[in-house]
């Protein structure tokens, strides 16, 4: 009976033990499975946090790379511009020497070589003598064309010339200012002479005759202001 009743509890006992052991299991199995579960998430977010962070930085450096390029276009921009000036500051020197009739004061300044000169009217017979400059060849003369220089020398008296502006002045189309180069006093006009000719003129007395060297244009403007300061003459 003991017996029996001994190898009924050792039975219990066992399957007691068994589901112990079974749930024991089964809880390690969901450990296992839920840390299986977190290794994934956080694997696929890792990775999704790659991607988006080499996205992101691909588009960072796409835009830097983007900006340097333009920096470096507009910088080659700039210097080509800057080089070009330098050209043609270089290509204009060594000037050359302009030297009017010595009848009519013997007139001199310096010009850019590039630039050629017509003279349309020596004044070997008298009258105004009249010379033309234009880089590289001489337009035909008109009354509208912008010469990058022109000079004439008048048989007319300084205060008329000078008055002849006077109503331009007024009408505040011309600025007059007085002008000194190598010792000699004249007067600087800067304005529209006409609607198409806008530039720069300085004026002097020579004797009997009146001196007029104008820039039609103020692309010409720098040259034109060089030029100014190389005049000489014989009063």
């Amino acid at each position: 009976m003991k017996l029996n009743l001994y190898r009924r509890d050792k039975h219990k006992y066992n399957d007691a033990m068994m589901q112990i052991n079974s749930k024991s299991e089964n809880g390690s199995v969901n450990v296992w499975m839920i840390f299986t579960i977190v290794l994934i998430v956080l694997f696929v977010g890792s990775l999704a946090f790659a991607g988006w962070a080499y996205i992101n930085y691909d588009e960072q450096k796409t835009n830097v790379d983007g900006k340097i390029s333009t920096a470096v276009t507009e910088a080659k921009k700039v210097q080509a511009i800057d080089d070009e000036a330098k050209f043609t500051i270089r290509e204009k020197e060594p000037n050359r020497e302009f030297v009017g009739p010595i009848d009519y004061g013997r007139v001199t300044f310096n010009y850019p070589k590039t630039w050629s000169v017509y003279v349309s009217n020596s004044a070997a017979s008298g009258g105004t003598f009249m010379a033309y400059f234009y880089p590289i060849a001489v337009p035909a003369i008109s009354s509208t064309q912008q010469f990058a220089t022109r000079e004439s020398i008048e048989q007319k008296d300084f205060d008329k010339v000078i008055t002849s502006y006077d109503s331009l002045v007024k009408k505040g189309s011309l600025k007059a200012s007085s002008i000194t180069v190598n010792g000699q006093i004249g007067t600087r006009l800067d304005g529209s002479f006409t609607k198409d000719i806008r530039g720069s003129a300085v004026i002097f007395k020579i004797r009997d005759k009146t001196l007029t060297i104008r820039t039609d244009s103020n692309v010409f403007l720098v040259d034109f202001n060089q030029l100014i300061t190389t005049i000489k003459f014989v009063e």
